[in-house]
């Protein structure tokens, strides 16, 4: 376990701890309802699909970061303590994305399990299951368009580009190990980052009209979304399959070198050749990951990880104090410390 690594200097004393779930909660019930009433579908199999995938089990962690954002934004604007309608619905939008983003991810990489149960691609089959995900993303489409605002189409509508920009960086490689880092840094912010950035951006744009504040909204979800999906990469190596309801080592497994084989890269170069023909030789698989547990990578990460948190917070300090603030930083802390 990792989790000795995540002590770094609590951020909020307790009287004002706020747990940002408790905090986001009032204005995500009825989140998944609100979903599917996006998803008005004509053919069953399609509604089954859909339902199976927004089931209401999932944590709404972007949505969540999306509505303490805006109540964040709105309170350092005017001291308003509403979350506006477009801005919930920017909240919904973005967990559409992310949804069709998983389901399409789970075409591509062939996998049979998400979030402990069994994918859309392994009971409908892969052709459904690649329109499913187009539905999704046509219907959150639908739903920019009717908040009417230019700047917040174009806003989320880079989340889609970065999305598909992202997946086609993960299929390339490099052969030089500097450019392989930024490489990957660089396919994590767009397939990761890009949509809690750009979310947090868009209701920052709807509740403040200051660009200052706009950036800082940027730069919090950008720096939480690449410390998230790092963390992930290390849960990759150091979680039971069991915990996080996915299989582990499944990067190796995928012909992907995420960021803590290439820190074990540095120590153990014979890795290079591995990384290069994606782990595809008998053997690989189990050899790298014994190479990235040998070698100091995990802690790496994690300390990677720890710098782009310590950033959002650093950038979200810069708003008027209030409980969504004190929310968004203790939401950096528990970024680092989760467990699946």
């Amino acid at each position: 376990s990792t989790s000795h690594l995540c002590s770094c200097s609590k951020t909020v004393s307790d009287e004002k701890y706020q747990d940002p779930f408790q905090l986001g909660r009032k204005d995500l019930k009825n989140l998944y309802e609100d979903i599917k009433k996006e998803l008005l579908v004509s053919t069953a199999e399609l509604k089954e699909m859909c339902d199976y995938y927004f089931d209401g089990k999932g944590k709404a962690f972007r949505p969540m970061i999306v509505v303490l954002m805006a109540r964040a934004c709105n309170i350092h604007h005017n001291n308003s303590r509403e979350v506006q309608a477009s801005q919930r619905s920017v909240a919904i939008i973005a967990e559409m994305i992310h949804t069709a983003s998983l389901v399409h991810d789970d075409v591509i990489d062939d996998a049979n399990s998400r979030r402990g149960k069994m994918t859309v691609n392994q009971i409908w089959g892969e052709r459904k299951a690649v329109l499913a995900g187009d539905f999704i993303l046509s219907a959150a489409s639908v739903a920019l368009a009717r908040i009417g605002n230019t700047t917040i189409i174009s806003v989320l509508t880079q989340v889609i580009e970065d999305l598909v920009r992202g997946e086609f960086l993960q299929l390339g490689s490099k052969e030089n190990e500097n450019e392989r880092f930024a490489h990957y840094l660089e396919k994590t912010f767009k397939k990761t980052a890009s949509l809690i950035a750009n979310s947090c951006k868009a209701v920052s744009i709807l509740g403040c009209p200051d660009p200052k504040v706009h950036e800082i909204a940027y730069q919090y979800g950008k720096n939480v979304g690449i410390a998230f999906q790092l963390i992930d990469d290390v849960l990759d190596f150091t979680s039971c399959a069991d915990h996080l309801g996915k299989p582990t080592a499944a990067d190796l497994k995928l012909g992907l070198a995420t960021g803590p084989v290439l820190f074990a890269c540095r120590q153990f170069p014979e890795m290079n050749a591995m990384i290069m023909r994606r782990f595809s030789k008998p053997g690989d698989v189990e050899r790298a990951r014994n190479y990235v547990l040998q070698s100091d990578g995990v802690q790496q990460t994690t300390y990677l990880a720890q710098r782009y948190c310590h950033e959002a917070s650093r950038e979200i300090s810069k708003l008027r104090p209030s409980p969504e603030r004190e929310a968004l930083i203790q939401l950096t802390e528990m970024v680092l410390t989760r467990d699946k």
